[in-house]
């Protein structure tokens, strides 16, 4: 036994008072060093008493509906959060503003309809992005990822987009792993330059096979090598109505001209054989003065 007084005995009571107050951790949920688990225990709302350090958050297959910024921005050490299967909409602009540091974050299998560069904006060191599996989901805007430039894996599968801007994801450094299968592309001729950068860039595209046109009906189901081949004959041979008029208004600006050339040359010419004839009249009488003296 050691004195009551001794270094030892003090810290063996410090670890026992410690561990009989225990570690905070929400209700249903487990919780290990530097994780909280709460899968599947049909939550409604975000958890409360969720340790500060926490780095690794799993809220899947619950009924969350909203994730409150001012909590979440509590948890700034959070690198990995998983939200997949629950019911989170369309209020998630500056919702990850206090989690700079996440590195992770899946949000597939929820009620998505928009990505606006507000969404995720604030996460510069984002690595992963899961936003699968959200068919309501039907615009991603142009810039949305701008900031996101250390994005290697992008998750965009089964949801309800018919068009992605090139720029959105080829001003990417860093990503390596694009999904697009099962979505509803329109391939048009707008879409024609997406298609092109999925054949020449070096990311990876998984399921490639079912990165399909579903419209128009003449290229349903048209996988995207074959459908760059219809779209690059289709799209830069085929004449629109406004090609005609511009065709029409450039042939008639070349008509005018011509004619206005025309009678402009037509017209010195006349001028010239006046001064030509009055010239040689001249010379003609002064031969005869000249004569006649």
């Amino acid at each position: 036994m050691f004195p009551s007084g001794s270094p030892r005995s003090l810290s063996l009571v410090f670890l026992l008072g410690m561990a009989s107050q225990g570690i905070s951790c929400p209700s249903r949920c487990s919780c290990q060093y530097l994780e909280v688990n709460c899968t599947g225990q049909q939550l409604q709302e975000f958890p409360v008493d969720i340790p500060l350090d926490t780095r690794q958050l799993i809220l899947a297959a619950n009924n969350v509906s909203y994730l409150p910024p001012v909590e979440l921005s509590f948890l700034a050490d959070l690198v990995y959060l998983d939200c997949r299967k629950n019911l989170l909409g369309d209020d998630l602009d500056f919702t990850f503003i206090g989690v700079a540091r996440l590195v992770y974050l899946d949000l597939s299998f929820n009620n998505l309809s928009q990505v606006t560069f507000s969404t995720f904006s604030h996460l510069l060191s984002l690595v992963v992005l899961k936003i699968s599996d959200n068919p309501n989901l039907v615009a991603i805007e142009k810039d949305a990822f701008a900031n996101n430039t250390w994005l290697r894996h992008l998750d965009v599968s089964r949801t309800g987009l018919t068009f992605l801007d090139t720029s959105t994801v080829r001003d990417l450094p860093n990503l390596r792993l694009l999904g697009l299968s099962d979505n509803l592309w329109h391939c048009n001729c707008s879409f024609l330059d997406f298609i092109t950068w999925m054949m020449e860039s070096d990311v990876h595209f998984p399921d490639a096979d079912n990165i399909t046109c579903y419209t128009p009906a003449g290229l349903r189901a048209l996988r995207m090598p074959a459908a760059e081949a219809q779209l690059h004959l289709s799209c830069l041979t085929q004449l629109h109505k406004q090609d005609y008029v511009f065709l029409g208004l450039v042939g008639f600006c070349i008509f005018l001209a011509g004619t206005m050339a025309a009678w402009l040359a037509g017209v010195c010419a006349v001028i010239y054989e006046a001064h030509a004839s009055k010239g040689e009249e001249e010379e003609e009488e002064e031969e005869e003065e000249d004569t006649a003296t």
